[in-house]
């Protein structure tokens, strides 16, 4: 049985390897590209072309991770085109040596609930050591590393753009460990599915947390690959803990561009996470993610969760008041919902659900912000109050980055005062992040 896989996968390889331009060529650097913007849908962004740096690396029938103790950091997005996970491909591929896969929140696999893992197990499929890495701090990642042998890590998970999403955090702390035990650090690269258009507050120092750990706006507008050439230049040579930077190699993906969205990649849209079951729910995530922090419910325990938004003492007007802003690439229809789990089990719950009809003009994090702005309005309306950490303790000052957007909100401004008051940290952060930029095109 294993002979037949090996040559099975072989086999495959090589007419993906065929498939592609250049064979086995592994692109590293930028390439350009010209931007196109017509209207159409069919037309616009990526057309469907995308190749992440996954499918690259195994088109060189992973080359260039041979001779080396590998260590891979995924989760269920870890795919390849044809949807087979890149652990499963490589554990057949002749000349590579995993010695340890590392799960982030959700597990390896995926099974666990949001703030849950896998805890560490075998691999049914490759009988390969799975490590629980979520919620570990740098110390236990250096020991679960150390114990596995690593010598190169390899991440290849699907992120959404969202600073508050916690993989791009797991990126960040196990490139400061690798940094620390001088592993080498392989990114194999993926599209940001929302694109590359940053927005939204800065993270504070003073407010970070597992949900945002160093100074980065809300909406990135980086892909994972991208990102890591930013924590690299930015972050790790300046903490004291490792500080210097990784070796670091980023796998680039082919034919993506910063101005294209999810629905346009051709690539399957595999959830991140168990509450980010479409391209939709990506797209609004780094706006409305931002009702974890109230006493709405997010969507949570329904089949679209952050794309409905209410609470019992909701009514038909909140809808009403935010179709009548006029934002771009979005309508609100009224809806009544009811969750099976999180906030308000079995109870009905007024509000609405987003309908995206511009992919492209939709504002996520100004939408949330006209939302939040409306549901202030009624009097039942709360901040959610976290008294396990007293010192801070409203959950929207961790999503958010700062006090900010709580309390300009609880002073009566209006959505565009708040919005505006992060243009000028935005400019910034785009200026600072401009020479990490790996994928030509226009950001906006």
């Amino acid at each position: 049985m294993v002979g037949n896989e090996n040559a099975g996968g072989a086999s495959r390889r090589a007419v993906l390897a065929s498939a592609l331009t250049g064979g086995a060529a592994m692109t590293l650097a930028a390439t350009s590209a010209s931007p196109a913007h017509a209207e159409p849908q069919a037309q616009r962004g990526s057309q469907g072309h995308v190749r992440p740096g996954a499918d690259v690396a195994a088109a060189a029938d992973w080359d260039m991770l041979k001779g080396t103790k590998l260590g891979v950091f995924s989760n269920p997005t870890g795919v390849l085109k044809d949807t087979r996970h890149i652990v499963d491909d490589m554990a057949i591929a002749d000349g590579l040596n995993i010695v340890g896969i590392f799960g982030p929140e959700h597990g390896f696999r995926g099974s666990a609930q949001a703030g849950g893992s896998e805890g560490d197990t075998v691999d049914p499929r490759t009988q390969l050591p799975v490590y629980d890495a979520y919620g570990a701090n740098r110390d236990k990642l250096q020991r679960l590393f150390t114990k596995a042998g690593v010598e190169t890590m390899v991440f290849d998970i699907q992120d959404v753009g969202a600073r508050f999403y916690t993989y791009m955090w797991a990126l960040y702390d196990s490139m400061a460990v690798c940094a620390r035990l001088g592993i080498k650090y392989v990114v194999l690269d993926r599209p940001n599915p929302v694109g590359g258009r940053a927005d939204g507050g800065m993270m504070l120092p003073e407010w970070t947390s597992g949900v945002g750990k160093r100074e980065v706006c809300q909406q990135h507008g980086m892909t994972m690959g991208e990102l890591a050439r930013f924590y690299n230049g930015e972050f790790l040579p300046k903490d004291a803990d490792p500080g210097k930077a990784v070796d670091l190699t980023v796998i680039k993906c082919k034919g993506w561009r910063p101005d294209s969205r999810a629905h346009e990649s051709g690539l399957p849209w595999i959830p991140p996470s168990p509450n980010m079951p479409t391209p939709d729910t990506a797209l609004v995530y780094s706006g409305t993610c931002m009702f974890e922090g109230t006493n709405l419910s997010e969507g949570r325990g329904t089949t679209r969760p952050f794309e409905f938004i209410g609470a019992p003492y909701l009514d038909y007007h909140w809808g009403d008041r935010l179709n009548a802003y006029g934002l771009p690439g979005i309508e609100f229809r009224e809806a009544y919902f009811v969750p099976t789990f999180n906030k308000y089990v079995n109870e009905v719950c007024a509000g609405v659900q987003l309908h995206i009809t511009d992919i492209w003009d939709y504002e996520p994090v100004p939408t949330a912000v006209a939302m939040l702005v409306e549901a202030k309005k009624y009097d039942k309306f709360a901040w959610r109050y976290d008294t396990y950490d007293p010192a801070r303790p409203y959950w929207i000052d961790k999503l958010s980055g700062s006090t900010r957007l709580r309390t300009m909100i609880d002073a009566g401004a209006t959505t565009d005062e708040v919005i505006g008051a992060w243009k000028a940290e935005l400019k910034a952060f785009d200026k600072q992040r401009k020479p990490y930029l790996i994928y030509p095109g226009r950001r906006g």
